[in-house]
């Protein structure tokens, strides 16, 4: 009970942030955010009704086949979500919450909506792996053609929704770039917030004085660090390769470390997420 009640609240906390990006910053200046809401956005601007009741009528029929055909406990949650983000933005209209209108510059517009949008995305994919309709459409389509890549159903989407934009805002091209900035960003925050919260690298060092450079990583970082036994194969003579993960801010230390030490070579690579005990 306690997980499906804090599931429900990342769903409407998701819903109400998604919902404001698109009423304050999206709708009023004439561009569309990516996917199904695109076309939802684009639908209510053409007939003047709020985009929360496109919304729910594009979203629910899929979620409903996903419901009945592949995951009922997901298509649940999307359907929480996608419901308080329509609610949303009939209650923010009928409220006549504030809206930031621009004419001559849509920068600011276009990136606000794509970075505010793009957290509230990235909480419901961190958490259910999905955040509307083209999820459910790909879910779809993986159950009936498992062959079939699935990444391309977004790219169509999204590409469609930035060709109707120019045809349905007045042909111009400031609608078309402020929707490209919007997706961009949007997606940037989402890899971010899925992949960068806990960014780390990984070192790893070949050396003869294991004991030693382990003690002034462990001092100088307070990671702890692995230890194994290696064979090079020019030289044929055993070595010790340790391997630790660290934060951004102790690279320049643990280059100075590793420098101490003659005849030691270390390889250093970027590691997008760290699962597990690991401090900050």
């Amino acid at each position: 009970m306690k997980n499906i009640i804090k599931n429900i609240g990342i769903c409407f906390l998701s819903g109400i942030v998604v919902a404001f990006a698109l009423h304050v910053f999206a709708n009023p200046n004439n561009f569309a955010p990516g996917g199904v809401n695109g076309f939802a956005s684009i639908v209510g601007y053409l007939t003047g009704i709020n985009m929360g009741w496109f919304v729910i009528l594009f979203n629910l029929p899929i979620l409903i086949l996903v419901f009945f055909i592949i995951d009922k406990k997901t298509s649940i949650y999307i359907m929480v979500y996608m419901a308080v983000q329509a609610v949303g933005l009939i209650v923010l209209e009928e409220l006549a919450f504030p809206q930031y209108v621009t004419e001559n510059n849509l920068i600011f517009a276009c990136i606000a909506a794509g970075i505010i949008s793009g957290f509230g995305y990235s909480i419901m994919m961190r958490c259910f792996g999905a955040a509307g309709g083209t999820y459910a459409i790909s879910a779809l389509i993986t159950k009936f053609k498992p062959d079939k890549n699935t990444a391309f159903v977004s790219f169509i989407l999204d590409s469609s929704v930035v060709l109707v934009s120019f045809f349905v805002y007045g042909m111009k091209i400031e609608p078309v770039i402020s929707t490209l900035i919007n997706l961009f960003l949007a997606n940037y925050v989402i890899d971010y917030f899925l992949q960068g919260m806990k960014l780390g690298y990984k070192v790893e060092i070949i050396t003869d004085y294991p004991e030693e450079i382990a003690r002034d990583l462990i001092e100088a970082t307070k990671h702890g660090v692995t230890e194994m036994t290696v064979r090079g194969m020019y030289t044929h003579e055993e070595k010790y390769e340790l391997m630790c993960i660290i934060r951004r801010r102790h690279l320049g230390c643990v280059m100075k470390i590793i420098k101490r030490y003659p005849h030691s070579f270390a390889n250093i690579s970027k590691v997008n997420q760290v699962i597990g005990r690991f401090k900050k």
